[in-house]
């Protein structure tokens, strides 16, 4: 697409628009709570905005309580606004009726800045058009929600050669509206610097004193366009000469420092050129929206280097590496990030990043206690590049060292690393490395001195911390190991927090690089700037907020030092910790240390709020809404059981497990196990969702009966298979859907199961072949009742490569059951499950059993392990311990079978869908690696996420259309855009959405492989 000029306006629009499944939310305003929104009219007068969605009840106000900090504060109100005229116009209304305003973008700020008791305007679900992209002039203009990485993805689709230059760890789901108001840096901070020296202009709504809300665009030459602009400018320069000494004096002069307003940036402006230079933009950068409300931004682009490696250092402990940096820094890299042994040992107990610890240098075998990412770019040859590399391997001489090249390679290392602060939150113990003094920065050079200083003041206070860090520009992400539940441990953070300010100042480091003051670090900005240059700061926001209406309480007081020990989430919920632990819980927690810190594991990082890569989180993916991402139910499920929702006589603190609120929430989770295993905390929602719905069906009188109906499917597949050819045509029927759909809740658009005959007769009469080892294939309810050709496949595969295919019926996994919150049942179902399949495991001494359906093998294998019951812990390891993919077994014992078959030829293309349990737990390789041996290049792992088929959620009429919506993200179009591939999904809901939304029939990959080696044919598609 060709560039477009200076003043031109190309609307690429939004980066993804919300899909449909959730209706919007508006409470009625006789609904309102008046001790929460006390102005009626003011709540009139937003609703009766256009294009405004508006959210005034509890739930969706305390799903905004909280960000990534340690913080909860309850907000007036939240409002959505779907254009840039509807922001401003819920701006005027809240400045004429004197509300306090709090703009949102992804609300992951680490230091509280993004809760408060206000307004919230959330800008990330619709503002996130990319408009007026000037290739020649190196800019473009966006609106606050656009997320970072969605820019520089669409800056590369247009071959601008440009991007962004700010590269903020979060990049997946940070907004530039969040990273303008933090001043965001990132790993190559050292090439970049921060979002500030990015800025070109900022269009902005500001309150006068009069309560009158005015747009007003700050730029260079702002001053002299604009009378208002410049009477703002005026005063400001006034304040900055009046405190340019003490700003020369005080001012951190690290590359990052982002604490207070950026007063020495105003102050060179104004020195060099007076008003008429000023750029006000510099000024709201890092303002956390305290000052104005951002409603569109002009930003500087970069040229994208033409390559880039990455060096990945290992060394045997932190200190050593953090010694190493400044020679490493004379080979002038383009980043160089830290991460010390506590992250690598937690990454190595996560699903997702343990796979990514392997890519890591060892030391004799083991992994390091400390690695440096040293990262080479060039615009230049790959001659420059292997200079760059040659260069750091002499700044690091003997040290193990890994080279990644290619994007891949780099992307995955790269990973874990991004992951580090999110990962922490998985350290087990009430103890957790804890936000509030996490973000200093020194100069590199000085760099190990703060760090043993540092080290020291921990043990002083009976603790220790853990280390990563932007090393190339001496910002140090520090996080002690503190309970926040424990009055001692709270007084301990504080003293820590002032001794460590005075430590920062002591090296003429900044106090915070990159996280911004909040409501962890406002309070200490008087000890570390002293008095004089905090009221320069209050005269600032004067100027622009004279009604302190924007973000009140945040840089700018009246606080005292204590007061960020105020408002701790933990604290709400202290009040119900002992209802909490004594709840007689359906699964064992004893691993995330209790169902107390299972329930508060969530530390809002959103992570979840991704949409590129990965499963997680499939409704937000299309839906875009805080309600529906996995940190939105983490947060409800928290709140309702820590008795945050009281209701009549209900206690405080009493779990509520009948909040419907709560419950609508988890309506529209898919249960995929995505987060189990993509979220760095480990937060498993499908498994407190199942808890939280199995306490709630503990204390009814009987379970709802379309949910009975739904989880005892093996009975009714096992029915049906009687007279098969009778149930489809019967279930074909109109007038058996016109009951069907209402009776069980079923959308009328999506098609049922086809039943057959039990595969258990076939195998029954499959000849034995003597001597020949045995391996069990699990009679699992969908391909042994309906889908009965996979089974049937599996057992040719397996007697092609040797072996004499058992099939071992035992009964249901219980994942029916298991998915709809039904525990006492699944529990029962289980227990007499697993006596008979450990007991014909060891009758029949398989030494493997395959199972079929990934979402059976995940109950198995992971659900099982878990769930409370009288089943023996031993013979649940040992069944977990022998089920496994058919897929996976035929590849991981390939040179060891005892026949190995003939493979066909090249043929089509073939995709290949995995699923969402497979993903979390097994990863996509657990089929793929056996189809790329039989195919070769012709196989292409589809990256689409997930289905949304999801069992019976894709079935039923209220989740319907969420699940199409899922569905047509990525994995219907992608099969659409292939039609003479081979489709391939092990999963049976997948391949049902496969049917449904494309017309296609695809395969069960054991299917392919019979084909490919000549043992069977699939059946045609009925």
């Amino acid at each position: 697409m060709a560039s477009t000029r200076a003043g031109a306006h190309d609307t690429l629009g939004p980066a993804a628009s919300p899909g449909s499944g959730a209706p919007e939310r508006r409470v009625p305003l006789t609904q309102i709570d008046p001790d929460a929104f006390p102005d009626a009219r003011a709540a009139q007068a937003l609703a009766a905005i256009p294009d405004l969605e508006t959210r005034f009840g509890r739930h969706d106000r305390m799903l905004y309580a909280t960000d990534a900090s340690l913080y909860q504060v309850e907000p007036l109100g939240v409002v959505l606004p779907r254009t840039v005229e509807a922001l401003q116009r819920a701006v005027a209304v809240c400045a004429a009726h004197r509300l306090p305003i709090l703009p949102r973008a992804g609300g992951t700020s680490l230091a509280g800045q993004a809760v408060n008791r206000a307004v919230v305007i959330d800008t990330s679900r619709y503002l996130r058009a990319i408009h007026a992209v000037d290739v020649e002039r190196r800019r473009v203009r966006v609106e606050p929600g656009v997320v970072l990485d969605h820019l520089n993805e669409e800056l590369a689709a247009r071959n601008t050669g440009l991007f962004f230059g700010p590269d903020v760890a979060t990049s997946a789901h940070a907004c530039i509206g969040g990273m303008m108001g933090n001043n965001s840096a990132g790993a190559r901070s050292i090439l970049y610097g921060r979002t500030v020296e990015h800025v070109l202009g900022i269009d902005a709504v500001v309150c006068d004193a009069a309560g009158q809300a005015v747009r007003l665009r700050f730029d260079e030459g702002g001053a002299m366009r604009d009378e208002r602009v410049r009477a703002i400018a005026e005063q400001v320069a006034e304040v900055v000469r009046r405190h340019a000494k003490q700003i020369r004096e005080r001012f951190p002069r690290t590359t990052r420092r982002v604490d207070g307003y950026n007063l020495d940036l105003v102050l060179d402006q104004v020195e060099t050129g007076g008003v008429e230079a000023m750029n006000l933009a510099k000024l709201l950068v890092g303002s956390e929206g305290t000052l104005a409300v951002t409603v569109e931004a002009e930003l500087n682009l970069v040229p994208a280097p033409r390559a880039r490696a990455l060096a990945v250092i290992a060394y045997p402990s932190l200190r050593e590496a953090v010694e190493n940096v400044v020679a490493i820094l004379e080979a002038k890299p383009s980043a160089v990030e830290l991460l010390d042994d506590m992250i690598i040992d937690l990454a190595q107990r996560n699903p997702e990043h343990a796979r990514n610890v392997e890519l890591l240098p060892h030391i004799d075998g083991r992994p390091p206690g400390a690695v440096l990412y040293v990262e080479a770019q060039t615009e230049g040859d790959a001659s420059d590049l292997d200079r760059a590399l040659e260069r750091v391997r002499a700044a690091a001489p003997g040290r193990p060292i890994h080279i990644h090249r290619t994007p891949g390679e780099m992307a995955r290392a790269w990973a874990l690393r991004k992951a580090g602060e999110p990962l922490l939150h998985g350290l087990p113990g009430s103890r957790k490395p804890i936000t509030f003094i996490e973000d200093t920065a020194v100069d590199p050079a000085r760099l190990a001195g703060f760090v043993e200083a540092f080290r020291a003041l921990c043990e002083r206070h009976g603790t220790t911390a853990s280390f990563y860090a932007h090393a190339s520009v001496g910002c140090l992400h520090i996080r002690p190991l503190l309970d926040p539940h424990d009055a001692a441990d709270r007084e301990r953070m504080l003293a820590i927090a002032q001794e460590a300010t005075d430590l920062v100042r002591a090296h003429a480091g900044a106090l915070s690089g990159e996280h911004g003051d909040g409501r962890a670090r406002s309070p200490l900005l008087e000890r570390f700037y002293g008095p004089e240059l905090m009221e320069a700061f209050r005269e600032i926001k004067r100027i622009f907020d004279p009604g302190a209406l924007c973000n009140p309480g945040n840089i700018v007081g009246p606080h005292e030092e204590p007061d960020m020990l105020r408002n701790f989430r933990v604290a709400a919920s202290m009040a119900g910790e002992h209802h909490a632990e004594t709840v007689d819980t359906f699964y064992d927690y004893a691993d995330q240390g209790g169902f107390l810190h299972a329930v508060e594991m969530c530390n809002g990082a959103g992570v979840c709020r991704k949409t590129r890569g990965g499963t997680m989180c499939p409704s937000y993916r299309a839906l875009h809404d805080e309600r529906h991402a996995t940190r939105g139910r983490g947060n409800a499920l928290r709140l309702a059981i820590t008795g945050q929702y009281p209701e009549g006589l209900r206690p405080a603190g009493e779990p509520r497990w009948d909040d419907p609120d709560t419950i609508e929430t988890l309506d529209l989770c898919l249960s995929c196990k995505a987060c189990k295993a993509e979220c760095p905390s480990n937060v498993d929602i499908a498994k407190l969702k199942a808890e939280y719905t199995g306490q709630r069906n503990r204390r009814r009188a009987l379970p709802p009966l379309r949910d009975l109906a739904m989880g005892n499917v093996r009975a009714l597949m096992r029915i049906a298979g009687v007279a098969p050819g009778v149930v489809n045509a019967v279930n074909r029927s109109v007038l058996f859907r016109l009951v069907a759909n209402p009776l069980g809740g079923l959308a009328k658009q999506r098609s049922l199961p086809l039943v057959g005959r039990s595969v258990e007769g076939w195998f029954r009469e499959r000849a034995a072949h003597g001597d020949r080892p045995r391996v069990g294939v699990f009679h699992d309810c969908f391909t042994g009742f309906g889908e009965g050709s996979i089974a049937r496949a599996c057992a040719a595969v397996l007697e092609s490569f040797g072996y004499e295919p058992v099939l071992v019926s035992a009964g249901c996994c219980g994942r029916p059951f298991l998915s709809l919150g039904l525990l006492e049942q699944a529990r029962r179902q289980i227990e007499a499950t697993g006596a008979r399949l450990d007991a014909a495991l060891r009758a029949e001494r398989l030494d493997a059993m395959l199972v079929l359906e990934p979402s059976c093998l995940s109950a198995l294998c992971d659900d099982w392990l878990s769930l409370k019951s009288s089943l023996d812990p031993e013979a649940r390891r040992h069944i977990a311990d022998r089920a496994v993919l058919p897929e996976q077994f035929l590849d991981e014992g390939w040179d060891e079978h005892p026949l190995r078959p003939e493979t066909a030829g090249a043929g089509a293309e073939v995709l290949l869908h995995t699923h969402c349990h497979q993903k979390a737990l097994q990863g996509p390789d657990s089929s793929s690696r056996l189809l790329r041996r039989l195919t070769g290049d012709r196989l292409r792992v589809l990256d689409a996420g997930c289905c949304g088929m999801a069992g019976a959620f894709g079935y039923k009429q209220k989740t319907y259309d969420l699940s199409v919506a899922v569905g047509e993200l990525a994995l219907a179009p992608a099969v659409r855009a292939a039609p003479e591939a081979t489709v391939c999904a092990p999963g049976t809901s997948c391949r049902h959405q496969v049917r449904d939304l494309t017309g296609r029939h695809a395969l069960h990959p054991i299917e392919l492989a019979a084909s490919l080696v000549g043992a069977f044919e699939p059946e045609p598609h009925r």
